[in-house]
């Protein structure tokens, strides 16, 4: 009688633990025909943007979806929330802070707003090249240290960076020289690197929404403005503006960041893998600008806009002048970060 009962309890142990099995199918994968039992947790993950859905940031985005769900077996996946659905850039990297938000955008100027020393690298002219940049954060000890603090101090991972383009100047008049800057009222955000970049450049810098660029321009309100060329063409302002000077005063770059409070539940395979696919889809992200400015100079020489190249060394020259503003308010440590950033010129 002991016997039996004890074989119904082993039973009924058996089944209880089955139907637990079976509760829980985004936790445990059952091969009924093995019996063999695969565990591994499912992730779904947010990515907010402030770019819509037919920018380049949305399509390497998208690529970094579609790499994460096939590499993981469907077990992490990733929802993008795009157009500033979740805020702008600052709102979006405060909820990766406190994580409320798991993935976002972000451009590495844009952390000095919380990290002072980080702005430098949003300077105009401040790097040759995006390869220039890649090297002064991956390289050197100060943007090795610039990560750290990010994960440190603000819950910011950084997994990946990709080129964002380079921002170029429109204008109601050619610009062959740095002469022709002069009195030029010219728009820019207002962000102080920018501002910078016309002022010292001697045109007139006249910060506004980005909302109301369109008709300053076409209502001679102002007489030029800057941005990458792939807003240049989205936003039409070659409609109203006759000339394009490559003045490529500012490189952009887009850092991929999860939140830290992600990153540590994500097991150590889903790590490696949003790792790595990040990693591909910033490359993706690289080579669609790169390979749009090569087209779109051609683009607007089509639609009637005059492309003028002009000496970009007395550009740079005017404007290394102002880097000292960052020694006066950031002092020693502004200093070595332009030490690091000559450092691997």
């Amino acid at each position: 009688m002991k016997k039996r009962l004890g074989i119904l309890l082993l039973c009924l142990m058996v089944v209880l633990s089955l139907v637990g099995c079976g509760t829980n199918t985004s936790q445990e994968a059952v091969d009924v025909d093995s019996g063999e039992v695969e565990v591994g947790e499912s992730y779904v993950l947010k990515f907010g943007m402030v770019a819509g859905t037919q920018s380049n940031e949305y399509k390497a985005v998208q690529k970094l979806v579609e790499e994460v769900k096939e590499k993981s077996d469907g077990r992490l996946t990733i929802e993008i929330f795009p157009e500033s659905q979740l805020g702008d850039d600052r709102a979006m990297l405060e909820q990766l802070e406190g994580g409320a938000l798991d993935l976002t955008l972000a451009e590495t100027g844009r952390f000095g707003i919380w990290v002072p020393r980080a702005e430098i690298l949003g300077a105009s002219y401040i790097v040759d090249s995006f390869e220039h940049l890649q090297r002064v954060i991956y390289e050197t000890d100060f943007g090795k240290e610039l990560h750290e603090e990010l994960i440190n101090k603000h819950n910011w991972r950084v997994i990946g960076t990709g080129y964002n383009g380079t921002r170029q100047t429109s204008s109601n008049r050619a610009i062959n020289s740095i002469d022709d800057m002069k009195g030029l009222k010219i728009r820019v955000p207002n962000h102080q690197p920018l501002l910078e970049y016309a002022e010292f450049v001697g045109a007139t810098p006249t910060p506004m929404a980005f909302t109301e660029v369109y008709l300053a321009l076409q209502t001679n309100a102002v007489d030029a403005q800057e941005n990458p060329l792939s807003t240049i063409k989205a936003v039409k302002f070659y409609e109203v503006q006759d000339y394009l000077a490559i003045t490529n005063h500012t490189i952009n770059d887009v850092n991929y960041i999860v939140s830290e409070h992600t990153w540590n539940k994500l097991p150590n395979d889903l790590q490696a893998i949003l790792k790595d696919a990040t990693v591909e889809a910033a490359v993706y992200h690289t080579s669609l600008f790169v390979n749009e400015e090569k087209e779109l100079i051609e683009y607007f020489e089509g639609e009637g806009v005059t492309v003028t190249k002009p000496d970009l060394a007395p550009f740079k020259e005017a404007v290394a002048k102002s880097y000292q503003r960052y020694i006066d308010d950031i002092g020693d440590e502004a200093q070595k970060v332009l030490d690091a950033i000559e450092s691997v010129r």
